[in-house]
């Protein structure tokens, strides 16, 4: 692989894996900077295939590597997954499912080599990068993500509790009722609020999907990959207790956000 340098180029993101000293190396940018990253990567891909996936993939071929590769976007994110999934000693040939969190969202059904695209969702970082815009000060992805940390979404949501009040609930008091339910508090509600509803929301729909494709492909056990989930604790604790919660098995591949850029090289 070390003659190969895979690239993602997706809808929010531009992502970049290549071998150098024996090593996988990673480097992402936001697409808004692609020119900044492709201008390196034509620096030090000298007498190197490119490979390219993703949305813009087309684009980035045209416009500065005419004798790229383009890989299906769909096929680079299973390959990239399953070259994870054997590092981290995950065995790959039972029957699981695949869920790329990127700026939408896309479920596979996995057994062994072979995969199948079953759902997708308009669901994802885009959504959250979207809503961020309309009820936060912050504009980055990684001061939204700590905003979600430090909030209530019970603030906000209405929760279960809320409407058996003073009674027990015959369920989880702390699930949600409905989202953004409160209305008259959503004005004197915190930014950090409303994104930690925001976020519960995403990752709420995503595991609800997920149980219901699980429950259709007969299998418990869930892979999550993709951008959205990188350096975003909350969303990851969230679905891995709403998986948990549903009887499902969730992993979070080390990387999985590069699944799309590595499996774009292997392939």
């Amino acid at each position: 692989m070390k003659n190969r340098i895979g690239i993602d180029a997706g809808g929010s993101l531009i992502k970049i894996a290549y071998e150098e000293n024996g090593r996988m190396h990673f480097r992402k940018q936001p697409i808004g900077e692609m020119d900044v990253a492709l201008e390196w990567l034509k620096m030090v891909s000298s007498n190197k295939t490119i490979f390219l996936t993703g949305g813009r993939a087309g684009k980035i071929k045209a416009n500065f590597f005419p004798d790229a590769e383009i890989v299906d976007e769909f096929t680079a994110a299973c390959e990239g997954a399953n070259y994870l999934m054997m590092k981290e000693g995950l065995h790959n040939n039972e029957k699981s499912l695949l869920i790329n969190i990127g700026t939408g969202t896309s479920w596979f059904k996995l057994e062994g080599e072979h995969y199948d695209r079953i759902l997708g969702s308009g669901i994802g970082g885009g959504t959250f990068m979207g809503m961020g815009k309309l009820l936060a000060d912050p504009s980055d992805f990684a001061s939204l993500v700590s905003l979600s940390a430090s909030g209530k979404k019970g603030t906000v949501d209405l929760l279960v509790k809320d409407i058996y009040h003073p009674e027990e609930p015959p369920i989880r008091g702390d699930l949600t009722a409905s989202n953004f339910a409160k209305t008259e508090a959503i004005h004197s509600s915190s930014s950090a609020d409303r994104m930690a509803s925001v976020l519960n929301m995403i990752t709420e729909t995503i595991t609800l999907l997920t149980v219901q494709a699980a429950a259709l492909h007969s299998t418990k056990k869930v892979i999550f990959i993709g951008s959205t989930l990188a350096g975003n604790k909350p969303m990851q604790d969230s679905l891995d207790s709403y998986c948990k919660m549903s009887g499902l098995d969730p992993i979070f591949l080390q990387n999985g956000e590069f699944s799309g850029a590595i499996g774009a090289m292997l392939k």
